[in-house]
């Protein structure tokens, strides 16, 4: 593979020999609900037989004598579901036909490769949206095939490709085509419009969607390889006499800032660790991944930041700094059980009403502090707008021993 990125593909065509092409089918999994996670499934449709996808008309035919019911269908391959998202991802429809001559002619023939299309659209350039709602979801669907398919990217951005470029060719030996510029009309056997998916950050094993038991530790593997990434396993205490275990303290601008920022370094440093901090957005995706993996303690408040614990070895040790106002099962399911998921060692500290920065915004008889779940009641908009734009300063001897307890775990 060259590694370059066309328009148009460039090894995935195969010399115009027809082959008997299987029976015209499609399933779709449009299952609402995730029960216990309150997020819309979105919807992944496979399709069989004599399969051409149209970029030009934004759609995906497929020859099906029998079966109709799919005509009519519109997608939008990104992998999640809100009503904020349909201004973001462009519709992609699905369109059945009763013999091949009713459908485009084939201009480019693809043979038993099979192809995937999703979007890049949506909520991408916030890396735990890049993670959760492409990249793992493309790893879940994708990897089975062993790099023998061919990916069509709608919403297509091209930095945004460029960016996970290493990661992309692990996951197809393929040029990627741009199917908002495209206008040949490619003939497959076998093609799934969007992504499978799980909950964010995490890969668990299912019948349908995961039956050959992917897993977070998988792709934490393949992020290894794809990046050059050395360790994959922390410093254990005593393992080399005189050398401190690292800690990575993410910083943040903006909101959620953590006021005491050097204070909590200062201590760190004196209990024992290898301090080092960095925002996230510091250096390129590489460098940062290889700093991630450096370390082997990741502390960082609740927030995208924490989605770098993809990039840390084995059984390191995760510390989330968990905001104000009902915010635990969000931390807890965005971002520690996916740690666990991963192979990590996870600890929370909840700050207290007196360790943010609400208490000057706000009467101490405001809902955030006396209620905060009716905020949360009132929706995203809301939460945003109130508990999520606070900073927080650290009770020092507070959080002190959740400190010890890391340095504890880097000894079992």
């Amino acid at each position: 593979m060259d590694g370059s990125y066309s328009k148009s593909p460039q090894s995935a065509t195969v010399a115009e020999i027809e082959v008997p092409k299987p029976k015209g089918s499609i399933s779709c999994d449009d299952k609402t609900k995730d029960e216990g996670f309150p997020y819309a499934r979105p919807i992944v449709c496979k399709m069989s037989g004599d399969v051409r996808i149209a970029p030009g008309s934004s759609s995906v035919i497929l020859t099906m004598p029998l079966y109709q019911s799919a005509e009519g269908r519109r997608v939008r391959p990104y992998a999640r579901h809100d009503d904020s998202l349909p201004p973001l991802v462009r519709e992609v429809a699905i369109k059945t036909v009763a013999n091949g001559s009713d459908a485009p002619e084939c201009s480019v023939r693809h043979g038993d490769i099979p192809a995937v299309v999703f979007s890049v659209g949506g909520y991408t350039g916030n890396f735990f949206h890049d993670m959760s709602d492409v990249l793992i979801p493309l790893y879940l669907t994708s990897f089975q095939f062993k790099g023998r398919v061919q990916f069509f990217v709608t919403d297509y951005k091209q930095w945004w490709v460029k960016k996970y470029k290493p990661i992309l060719q692990r996951l197809s030996r393929y040029d990627i085509v741009d199917f908002d510029s495209n206008d040949d009309v490619h003939c497959f056997h076998h093609v799934i419009l969007g992504l499978l998916r799980d909950r964010d950050l995490i890969i668990r094993r299912h019948r349908t969607r995961n039956p050959k038991g992917h897993s977070m530790v998988g792709f934490k593997r393949l992020l290894r390889r794809a990046y050059g990434l050395r360790r994959d396993r922390p410093l254990a205490l005593g393992e080399n006499p005189g050398k401190k275990p690292r800690m990575l303290i993410i910083s943040r601008r903006g909101t959620r800032r953590l006021l005491n920022l050097h204070q909590v370094e200062a201590m760190a440093t004196l209990v024992g660790f290898d301090v080092t901090v960095s925002e996230a957005r510091d250096n390129g995706i590489k460098r940062f991944a290889e700093t991630v993996n450096s370390c082997d303690v990741l502390v960082a408040v609740h927030g995208a930041g924490l989605t770098n614990q993809v990039f840390l070895p084995a059984r390191a040790v995760v510390v989330q700094i968990v905001p104000w106002g009902g915010m635990e099962w969000m931390a807890t399911n965005f971002y520690g059980e996916p740690a666990r998921g991963m192979g990590l060692r996870y600890l929370e500290y909840r700050i207290t009403g007196e360790e943010n920065s609400l208490a000057g915004r706000y009467p101490r008889d405001h809902a955030v502090f006396r209620d905060p779940m009716a905020i949360h009641a009132q929706g995203w908009k809301a939460l945003a707008e109130v508990v999520m734009t606070q900073d927080v300063s650290l009770d020092l001897d507070r959080f002190r021993p959740t400190l010890l307890r890391a340095l504890d775990l880097l000894q079992d």
